[in-house]
């Protein structure tokens, strides 16, 4: 006959062995809470950043209309300038002819002496 060994049998090991498979969800849930704040601070930095350029472009446009304007004038001086240079020329040979004079003799027809840009 078969007997045990003497002080018993060894015990079952009916334990499962499973390693650590990692963080729990709520490691996730924070990091995850932690990644998207981060994100939605960057992202309101961005869109105050973003208004401060553009009131400093705004700003910049603002004070560059007077320097624009004068600028604009000068132009237009100079071009009218030239204009009556070429006329001069062109009618040099016709007498009584003044360049710059409308040729129509009803001032209602007149173009307008200022230029606006």
């Amino acid at each position: 006959r078969d007997l045990p060994p003497r002080g018993g049998f060894e015990a079952v090991k009916y334990r499962r062995n499973l390693p650590f498979r990692g963080p729990g969800g709520l490691v996730f849930l924070g990091g995850v809470l932690a990644v998207s704040g981060f994100g939605f601070y960057r992202y309101g930095q961005g869109i105050l950043e973003k208004r401060r350029l553009q009131r400093e472009k705004v700003w910049s446009r603002i004070h560059l209309v007077p320097l624009l304007t004068a600028e604009g004038d000068r132009d237009a001086y100079r071009r009218q300038q030239a204009a009556l240079d070429r006329e001069r020329a062109i009618m040099k040979d016709v007498p009584g002819w003044q360049a710059g004079e409308s040729s129509y003799h009803n001032p209602k027809y007149a173009t307008p002496k200022i230029v606006v840009l």
